[in-house]
C-alpha cells in the first residue's frame, strides 16, 4: 500500500533565487530607509551566516538583476545606487502583503453606506421607472422580460411601465490624515518603533490608492515641526533629534482636511511619546520633564475643534506609560475619537480593522 512522503516545508519554495533575495532586499531597504549600500552589505553578512547564495547564483548576479529589471540604479559620479520608483511601489506593495495580507476575510470595509443613489455599487433590488431617472439606470434585461409577459413575445413593443430600474448604492468618500511621530523617542531604549510605523503607512497607502482610489491620503510627518510627505517618500523615512511637536501635526492635518469637500474627514495619529514641544512665534518652547500643561492644554484645544469640525481623531499609542495612557485617554474623550494601545506587531491590524469599518458610515 503506497503512503504518503513528509518533507520539511520552505516558504520560498516555487520562487526563484532572484525573487527570494528580492524579498529579503525589500525588507532590508524599510530598515535602512531606502540605502541601497548598506542593505547590500547587510545581504552580504546574511549570505556569509546563511548561505543564501552558491556557485551558481552569486551575490553579484543578484545585483545585475537588480539593475537589469530596473529596481536600482547606476552608480552616479559620486557612486552612489539609488532605488527606482518600481522597487518604492514594490515595497509598499511588500508592506501591503505583510500587514494586511494576515488577516481574515470580512464582507466589512466596502465604504458602502446602503443608502440608494447615483453610485457605481449595484444593488440587486430594481424598482419602476420614475420620471427622472438616467438612462443607464435602466436594467434593459429585466425591462425585455417585462414587455415580453406584459404584451407577448409575436407582437413585442415596450413602453414606459415595462422599464425596470437597477438601483445603485453610493459609496463614500473618505478623507484620511496619517500622522507618524519622527521625534528621537520612536529609537530609543534599544526599540525600533519607526519601521512598523513606516510600514503600516506605505500598506495603507497601497490599499487606498489601489482599492479606494476616490478616497484621500495625506501623511504628515511631526517632531519639532510638522510637514507633508508623499507617498513615495515613505521608504526614506528616518527619525530626527526632535522633540514630539503633536500642535504642530495636528494643526497641519486639519489644514489638509480643510481643502478636502467630502464630508467624511479623519486623521490617524500614530505615536509612542508624549509631546514635549510648541513653537511660540519663531522659538520653540520644549519640556521633556513629565506632561506640560502648557503644550497638553494646546493639544486640547486641538482635540475640541476637531470634534466641532466632525473630524475624529484615532490615536495609536505604542507606548505603555501609565500617565501617557491617561493623557491619551483625555485626549480621546475630548475629541470623542478613538484610541488604540497596540503593540508593534499589531499596529497594522488595529489601523486596517478601524479604517475599514469606520469607512462605511457617513458623516452629516
Amino acid at each position: 500500500m503506497k503512503g504518503y512522503r513528509f518533507s520539511r516545508f520552505d516558504p520560498g519554495e516555487g520562487k526563484s533565487r532572484f525573487e527570494q533575495l528580492l524579498d529579503l532586499f525589500m525588507q532590508l531597504l524599510t530598515y535602512t530607509s531606502g540605502d541601497v549600500t548598506e542593505a547590500m552589505q547587510w545581504m552580504n553578512e546574511l549570505d556569509k551566516k546563511y548561505q543564501l547564495t552558491d556557485d551558481e547564483y552569486g551575490m553579484g548576479d543578484f545585483i545585475d538583476d537588480l539593475k537589469q529589471k530596473g529596481y536600482i540604479t547606476d552608480p552616479d559620479q559620486e557612486g552612489k545606487i539609488t532605488i527606482t520608483p518600481k522597487t518604492e511601489q514594490g515595497i509598499r506593495k511588500k508592506s501591503l502583503e505583510e500587514i494586511f495580507g494576515k488577516l481574515k476575510k470580512t464582507k466589512q470595509g466596502d465604504h458602502q453606506t446602503f443608502k440608494p443613489g447615483q453610485g457605481d455599487e449595484q444593488n440587486p433590488e430594481t424598482r419602476s421607472f420614475r420620471f427622472g431617472d438616467m438612462l443607464e439606470q435602466i436594467d434593459f434585461t429585466e425591462s425585455i422580460r417585462t414587455a415580453q409577459i406584459n404584451h407577448g413575445v409575436d407582437s413585442f413593443h415596450m413602453q414606459e411601465d415595462d422599464l425596470s430600474i437597477r438601483e445603485t448604492d453610493f459609496k463614500s468618500q473618505t478623507s484620511t490624515v496619517l500622522m507618524i511621530d519622527i521625534s528621537h523617542s520612536m529609537i530609543l531604549y534599544g526599540e525600533d518603533r519607526i519601521t512598523p510605523a513606516k510600514k503600516v503607512a506605505m500598506a495603507l497607502s497601497e490599499l487606498i490608492t489601489t482599492r479606494y482610489p476616490k478616497d484621500t491620503l495625506d501623511i504628515v510627518v511631526f517632531g519639532n515641526d510638522a510637514w507633508p510627505v508623499e507617498i513615495k517618500d515613505l521608504p526614506y523615512l528616518q527619525v530626527g533629534p526632535y522633540h514630539t511637536n503633536t500642535v504642530a501635526g495636528l494643526e497641519l492635518a486639519m489644514d489638509l482636511l480643510r481643502k478636502r469637500k467630502n464630508p467624511n474627514k479623519q486623521i490617524f495619529m500614530i505615536t509612542d511619546g508624549k509631546p514635549t514641544c510648541l513653537k511660540v512665534g519663531k522659538r520653540y518652547y520644549k519640556n521633556s520633564f513629565g506632561l506640560d500643561r502648557k503644550v497638553v492644554n494646546r493639544c486640547m484645544n486641538l482635540a475640541a475643534q476637531c470634534k466641532k469640525l466632525k473630524i475624529p481623531i484615532t490615536t495609536f499609542m505604542i507606548a505603555t506609560d501609565p500617565y501617557l495612557q491617561r493623557f491619551v485617554q483625555e485626549f480621546t474623550e475630548t475629541n470623542n475619537g478613538k484610541a488604540f494601545f497596540a503593540s508593534l506587531d499589531k499596529l497594522g491590524a488595529f489601523i486596517f480593522k478601524d479604517f475599514e469599518s469606520g469607512k462605511r458610515k457617513t458623516v452629516y
